[in-house]
């Protein structure tokens, strides 16, 4: 049964993107992913590519924040004057770090870290694909043994449409048609003890993707 389910598993995607594509590669996005690095190593009988974005974990809060007060005219989930939850900066940056989907993407990222499948994915910082494109997708090419695709950074197209209503988080995944770093305003943001938050709890997220505290 187990060598009949693994079988099942990898026909499913095999089919699911050849009827989908005809495209010679396909990339499927998802946050779950990593974790279920030993299993997909026995569905394909080798190891994974996969490649995980992440982000300075103040500036994604800072960044949830900004969205949560671009729509003062819309419902928004995460927060309650009923039960005084999300009701201020500090509570709902709390929140989005113990709730999905932040939270779960880093007990996920805390569990790949502990089971050593860190040193097998390709982590991409925010930071280092948006000041350095060319050099980093070079890197993601390389990781992923496929020839090079010669891309345009100043025009950027959004194929895909996400349906940021289950969210409840309006232009959620919208995306900007020029590839450009932006300045950090977390802490403007988030406000002082939102920051010392973050960094006290999750300076093991800090040192694995070589983040830099700042006295607060």
């Amino acid at each position: 049964m187990k060598k009949a389910f693994l079988a099942f598993s990898r026909a499913g995607m095999e089919a699911y993107f050849k009827a989908l594509t005809d495209k010679p590669y396909a990339l499927d996005k998802s946050r779950g992913w990593g974790v279920h690095f030993d299993l997909l190593n026995l569905i394909f009988d080798e190891e994974p590519k996969i490649i995980c974005m992440v982000r300075d974990l103040r500036q994604i809060l800072a960044s949830m924040e900004k969205k949560f007060r671009q729509n003062p005219d819309k419902h928004r989930p995460i927060e309650n004057h009923n039960n005084l939850s999300g009701t201020t900066t500090l509570k709902r940056a709390v929140m989005h770090l113990q709730t999905p989907p932040v939270g779960l993407a880093l007990d996920r990222l805390a569990e790949i870290q502990m089971r050593g499948w860190d040193k097998k994915i390709l982590f991409v910082r925010y930071e280092d694909l948006t000041s350095q494109p060319k050099q980093t997708l070079h890197k993601i090419y390389a990781y992923l043994g496929v020839p090079e695709f010669q891309h345009d950074f100043n025009n950027v197209p959004q194929v895909t449409q996400e349906d940021d209503q289950a969210y409840g988080i309006p232009g959620l995944h919208a995306i900007r048609p020029k590839v450009e770093l932006l300045q950090n305003d977390f802490l403007s943001i988030l406000g002082k003890d939102a920051v010392r938050f973050v960094q006290s709890n999750y300076a093991w997220y800090f040192t694995l993707f070589g983040y830099q505290g700042i006295p607060v």
